[in-house]
């Protein structure tokens, strides 16, 4: 009995050793794709690939692949690769060949790296994630959603959100330092949420409302959650048998009632309202099947949840960084302020819609802002069909992934000379023109560019506008400075805070 459990033991040990080993060639196997091919790349460690310090929270993906970008790139190089985990990633670094692949290429690159499991998450069938012919479909559908025109009837809403932000800033600000992420955040929770769903959000007000709780538990996923992202990324087929989602349920469950309830009321009360809500239920099918002019109701609360939770994150790190570089840039913030003092008084003191498209250098500050924190680092295409990289030969396989680095191509020194200085000069017409135009991507470029770019900045503007004209800020002692960005995150974000000393202007 002893020999036969010894021999069972055995066994299993030297069918255990068999996989390791199996799984150590695979992977070195796998790990020999770019040295095969002549391409530059780092060495990668198994399972990890390229992306152990990431895994392990020590860089943050974006600030890993700028590092490898810039390396790279002062080797003269036009590309090189990598390794996420398994996959095989291409990294371009000439400005041409991102223009191509983002551009003229584009039906080699239409689809993001991205999870979709519509069964056991509707919400996450949602334009940024979705790929081939149904991402074609919806992006033609939504297009007209966010027109200029459109976009002005939802000025009104903004503008008045942002009076409660000066409101409520001037509550806050004697009460020591204000941390600019939260502030921004709640002003962008509160515009989104009227916007996206037609709801009083008050998290101004009462920061601790429910939906600027189940914005932030969006974005704060625990490691195991982290863990089964990864998973999902690298094995979508296996996830999407266990039934995963990307997100955290209770929050997806939280806004799919909200949507659900939004449309319901609508319908049945008649109210309408001039929102992205409205504009979605407008183009939502009456027999709920979809034909090729109008939406399903799950494409409707996917969408009304993907400009929610975009648009509140991304613009209100855009409007923090921003405060954050006027603090420490006092001659940027006079003369920004000086700015929009002027539009106001040729408005008569109201702020309009054609007003702060007309203030150029806002518009520098934001871009300079966008420049040195693009909100997402790094734009993921996977490659639908086989290519051949122009002048090499190099090709990129079907599956494989294209990982471009905004946030190193922002910081290269032959596109932006000093990079680590903030100076909103680099963006005027003049300045612009000498410059490649994908020398600047924090939106992406080519058919699959932010849909919402124009909304976003619409409200980061207004946002900016109301602080600038009624407060002086100042960076607190207690920000570190520079700022070290949180490697838990996939999207630009401070680890530690950013918080400003504020002073209300006397008018």
């Amino acid at each position: 009995m002893m020999f036969f459990a010894e021999s069972v033991l055995l066994n299993v040990f030297s069918i255990c050793v068999a996989i390791v080993v199996l799984v150590i060639f695979s992977f070195k196997k796998r790990y020999s794709h770019w040295k095969n091919l002549g391409v530059e790349y780092e060495e990668p460690t198994i399972p990890f690939g390229n992306t152990k310090d990431n895994f392990l929270w020590k860089i943050s993906i974006g600030d890993y692949y700028t590092n490898f970008y810039l390396k790279m790139k002062a080797r003269k190089l036009k590309h090189a690769g990598s390794y996420f985990f398994h996959k095989v990633v291409y990294i371009p670094l000439d400005l041409d060949l991102i223009k191509q692949i983002m551009q003229a290429d584009f039906l080699h690159f239409t689809d993001h790296l991205s999870f979709v499991n519509e069964k056991d998450d509707p919400l996450g069938a949602h334009i940024f994630a979705l790929k081939g012919q149904r991402w074609r479909n919806l992006r033609v559908k939504l297009t007209p959603t966010f027109t200029s025109g459109k976009m002005k009837l939802m000025f009104p809403i903004i503008v008045k959100i942002s009076d409660e932000l000066v409101k409520t800033l001037k509550e806050e600000c004697g009460n020591g330092p204000i941390e600019a992420k939260d502030l921004s955040g709640r002003f962008t929770t509160d515009v989104i949420g009227n916007c996206a769903f037609g709801i009083e959000c008050n998290s101004l007000k009462d920061p601790y409302t429910k939906f600027r709780i189940m914005g932030k538990r969006l974005l704060s996923l625990t490691r195991t959650e982290q863990l089964i992202n990864f998973l999902e990324i690298l094995f979508p087929k296996m996830m999407i048998y266990f039934g995963t989602s990307f997100l955290p349920k209770e929050a997806t469950d939280f806004f799919w009632r909200v949507i659900k309830d939004t449309s319901e009321y609508r319908e049945k009360s008649g109210v309408r309202r001039n929102d992205a809500m409205q504009l979605l239920l407008d183009m939502m099918s009456k027999n709920g099947k979809e034909d090729g002019n109008t939406l399903t109701f799950e494409e409707v609360a996917a969408q009304a949840f993907v400009f929610f939770i975009a648009g509140f994150e991304t613009s209100s790190t855009l409007m923090s960084f921003a405060l954050l570089e006027l603090s420490l840039n006092q001659d940027v913030q006079d003369r920004l302020r000086e700015e929009v003092k002027e539009a106001l008084e040729r408005n008569k003191g109201e702020l309009t819609y054609e007003a702060i498209w007309e203030m150029n250098y806002l518009s520098n500050v934001i871009n300079e802002t966008l420049r040195k924190y693009p909100p997402l680092s790094i734009l993921t295409r996977e490659c639908t069909k086989d290519y051949t990289v122009p002048y090499s030969n190099v090709v990129i396989r079907k599956g494989e992934l294209v990982f471009i680095s905004v946030k190193g191509i922002q910081y290269d020194p032959d596109n932006y000379p000093d990079p680590q200085k903030f100076d909103p000069l680099r963006f005027t017409e003049e300045n612009k023109s000498k410059r490649h135009p994908f020398s600047f991507i924090p939106f992406g470029e080519g058919p699959r560019i932010c849909l919402g770019m124009r909304f976003g900045l619409m409200q980061a503007k207004v946002g900016l506008i109301s602080l600038i004209g009624n407060f002086k800020f100042k960076v607190s002692p207690i920000t570190r400075i520079p700022v070290e960005l949180d490697p838990k995150s996939f999207l630009t974000s401070s680890l530690d805070g950013l918080f400003l000393d504020v002073e209300q202007i006397k008018n």
